[in-house]
């Protein structure tokens, strides 16, 4: 049968996030096919410049500003978005628009979708890691984490947090950073000799960039210079967990949790440390990782338990994505990270049985927020 359309009549509905970019594309796409009408689209350039307005009666949804050259320029001060440094101008910048964006929807009328309180907490790798620790949600061990922590002012202290018991293998990244921007997978031998495999390439005058091919320095200098150039910015040191594999490739899941429920996975899959799809990563097989956790004497539903635990830590974010690494042999999962933005997963439909088959991310998050007056249990769309 066919379920009746929704009604025109609901929420004005806005959206805070590149108009050009692919993440607002899917997201108006998702309200169409649930029969409501589009989005009205406010840029981060005019939140920015303190240009943005909104009216009594608006629903606002904020979403990453990250496809945004624009925006990227005013939050970081980067002449080439190509560049590594400046994460901690960006976060200084986007959280203060977040809190004063947040008083001017208050003060028109209008409500948020999300709590922007927690984007500092969030956006901070050391923080988001204090919360989850905080909150019994397994996180690789880090004595950077937590907001007492000491900060890491540069190579010395890497090097000497790498003679700790367990950390001769860590990540250093950058502690607001995103997409693997600023990660060095570092390694020591324990007898002063160390390399480090990241996406970072130095250029002239020690500028550094993210570029889409992983590479290795084996030299304690260039190690050790790029580590300096990044410490400004604000580091986090934790320990590098031996991942799961799958077919010969590292493996972890990128988990959407959306209204504290688990609702979409993807298996990532790399020849390097980092996984991300954009350096060289690739989809892996969810239904053969899901029979080795079975194999190994774990069960699926625990490592979604782990993520919707993860999720819960910042309950006022209607959805996250959780980083999952499942150690080796399947059996042991840790969170990485909490993403504010991790649903740009395009082509993913949801998981059996969790309340969004058939539906991508931005299509569940719309479900979820504005129920089919006529749903019983469908997608909202036409159903054999």
């Amino acid at each position: 049968m066919t379920v009746p359309p929704r009604p025109a009549a609901g929420p004005r509905l806005v959206v805070v996030g590149d108009p050009a970019g692919r993440r607002v594309a899917l997201f108006q796409d998702a309200l169409r096919t649930a029969g409501l009408p589009g989005a009205r689209v406010v840029s981060w350039p005019e939140v920015l410049r303190g240009r943005a307005r909104f009216a009594a009666g608006e629903t606002v949804r904020l979403d990453s500003p990250g496809e945004d050259p624009e925006a990227d320029r005013l939050l970081r001060d980067v002449d080439d978005p190509a560049r590594v440094e400046g994460s901690g101008l960006w976060y200084e910048r986007f959280t203060a628009a977040a809190a004063g964006l947040a008083d001017a929807v208050a003060e028109a009328g209008a409500a948020l979708v999300d709590d922007p309180a927690e984007l500092p907490v969030l956006f901070d790798k050391r923080l988001s890691h204090g919360r989850l620790r905080a909150a019994g949600v397994p996180v690789p061990e880090s004595p950077t984490s937590g907001p007492t922590a000491p900060r890491v002012r540069g190579w010395a202290d890497v090097r000497s947090l790498t003679a700790l018991p367990g950390l001769r293998r860590v990540f250093v990244k950058l502690a607001h950073g995103s997409s693997a921007s600023g990660v060095l997978a570092v390694e020591t031998n324990g007898a002063g000799r160390f390399q480090a495999t990241t996406s970072v390439e130095r250029g002239p005058g020690g500028r550094l960039f993210n570029s889409l091919r992983v590479r290795r320095y084996t030299s304690e200098h260039e190690v050790a210079a790029i580590v300096d150039a990044l410490a400004p910015d604000g580091l986090h040191v934790e320990r590098w967990l031996p991942k799961a594999a799958q077919g010969g490739r590292t493996a972890d899941l990128r988990v959407v949790v959306v209204g504290g429920r688990a609702t979409h996975a993807v298996l990532r899959t790399s020849r390097s440390p980092m996984t991300n799809l954009h350096l060289g990563g690739a989809r892996g097989d969810l239904a053969a990782a899901r029979a080795a956790i079975t194999a190994a004497g774990a069960r699926w539903e625990d490592a979604l338990d782990v993520c919707e635990r993860a999720a819960a830590a910042f309950p006022g974010t209607r959805c996250v994505g959780v980083d999952l690494l499942p150690a080796t042999g399947w059996r042991r999962f840790a969170v990485g990270e909490v993403n504010a933005f991790g649903d740009l997963l395009p082509g993913l439909t949801g998981l059996p049985g969790r309340g969004a088959e058939g539906l991508d991310t931005y299509a569940a998050q719309v479900a979820a927020e504005f129920p089919h007056p006529y749903d019983t249990g469908t997608t909202g769309t036409s159903t054999p």
